[in-house]
């Protein structure tokens, strides 16, 4: 492991990717730090702590903490994930957008372009929802959280909130274009890791309190490394589908004949399933919190983490997630018509219909382990916390996007060493990323 860090420091290109990565990841940590104008800080932290277990605590983790600071880089990189996938489900039902994605690196270029003017325009509408709402919000102790409100606030607001995520988009793409990794989920990434101390430093207070048994310490962190490692198997896990290509006699040359593999991975969703579970399954206690109506408490209260009905929901829309986002993006008709276009075959399989028939019922086996796999690693820590009052700060979503980019990273890192001859970071073996 050392000597492929100390590889990776002597390969000067190498050495200035991740230098760039790491200095563009320090600008967003910097711009999360700066508020903006015109909001009571203390009022606005106060109102998020009651609000842990709702969807502002969601968008509060995947932006970093900005939601709660109410900085520049609030909306966070979220409005750019929901762009890309609206335009990624729009190019199953849009013939055009369709054509685009097959037509290559230009196609590629236009999406890429549509989904940059869908983060903007998902920015303008969510800041201005944000502005108007808060000036209607107030502290626990009944303080205004808008310290001037009117339309000068809503203007303000939702400029500033937009021009902070176009900001943290163009790092992302700089930080793929010029650095390591996937800039995007590096952002999410640095987001959630950077509130890693703030939970250990919450974890020896409960320790100090006794709320938590000094000797069940260690086996916590034997069950947080098991965890992780599951994870990193069931991401690096693929069934590889073997395919063979035939002999082709162009002029005085054999072309084909050669022999490879399919991979299909278990999770092929990623974490798109939870995230929309997430999101679905806070709707009712973000609504409890603001309709003071007898019926909504108890429908909100039956629906809060900790209950059976929490946890069926819960498992029912990421299993239906994962096979309905599995659907979309691989599409088996496709690539058993590229298979038959190339001349590659899956031997003891027809070409065409058979093929696709048969990757279609592999995959949606993989999808079934793929959904229990996820529902695993997200419920477990919930009911962690609920049953047992557990801190497992990093589980669910956030732990599988944490180990997920970590895995993406390294991966590339060892991409990068092996060209150039040097060892990984494994003397045996290799990373493998997801994608």
């Amino acid at each position: 492991m050392m000597s492929g860090v100390q590889s990776a420091a002597n390969i000067p290109e190498l050495r200035r990717r991740v230098l760039f990565t790491l200095i563009m990841l320090a600008v967003y940590r910097i711009g999360v730090q700066i508020p903006t104008p015109g909001i009571n800080g203390e009022a606005l932290a106060a109102f998020f702590a009651q609000k842990a277990g709702t969807l502002f605590g969601m968008f509060n983790m995947f932006s970093g903490g900005a939601l709660e600071h109410f900085s520049i880089f609030a909306l966070g990189i979220m409005p750019y994930i929901s762009s890309s996938i609206i335009i990624q489900l729009l190019t199953v039902v849009i013939p055009q957008l369709e054509a685009l994605k097959k037509d290559g690196q230009s196609g590629q270029r236009k999406i890429t372009q549509y989904t940059r003017y869908g983060t903007v325009f998902l920015s303008i509408i969510q800041g201005t929802f944000i502005a108007a709402g808060l000036q209607g919000m107030t502290g626990p102790g009944g303080e205004a959280i808008v310290l001037n409100p009117g339309l000068q606030f809503k203007l303000m607001t939702m400029l500033t909130l937009t021009s902070g995520t176009a900001f943290i988009m163009w790092l992302g793409e700089q930080m793929t274009e010029r650095g390591i990794g996937n800039g995007i989920s590096l952002i999410i990434f640095a987001g959630i890791v950077a509130r890693g101390p703030a939970a250990i430093v919450n974890s020896i207070q409960l320790i100090k309190a006794g709320e938590i048994a000094l000797f069940f310490v260690p086996f916590l962190i034997l069950f947080m490394f098991v965890v992780v490692a599951f994870i990193v198997f069931c991401e690096t896990s693929q069934r590889r589908i073997p395919i063979q290509y035939a002999k082709r006699v162009v002029g005085k040359r054999v072309y084909g004949g050669q022999s490879s593999h399919l991979p299909l991975k278990i999770n092929i969703s990623g974490v798109i399933p939870p995230i929309f579970a997430s999101s679905i399954m806070m709707f009712p206690a973000t609504i409890g919190s603001f309709i003071q109506i007898d019926w909504v408490q108890r429908a909100s209260a039956a629906m809060s983490p900790g209950t059976v009905y929490y946890y069926i929901c819960y498992i029912v829309m990421i299993v239906f997630f994962c096979f309905f986002y599995t659907a979309v993006t691989f599409k088996p008709d496709d690539v058993a018509e590229n298979l038959k276009k190339h001349g590659g075959f899956i031997p003891g399989i027809r070409p065409g219909k058979k093929t696709a028939e048969f990757i279609d019922k592999i995959l949606t086996r993989l999808t079934v382990i793929g959904s229990i796999y996820l529902s695993s690693v997200c419920v477990l820590p919930t009911v962690l916390v609920s049953q047992f009052n557990i801190p497992f700060y990093f589980g669910g979503t956030a732990l599988l996007i944490v180990v997920g980019v970590g895995i993406d990273t390294i991966a590339q890192i060892e991409s990068h060493l092996h060209m150039r001859n040097y060892e990984g970071f494994m003397k045996q073996g290799r990373i493998k990323g997801r994608r």
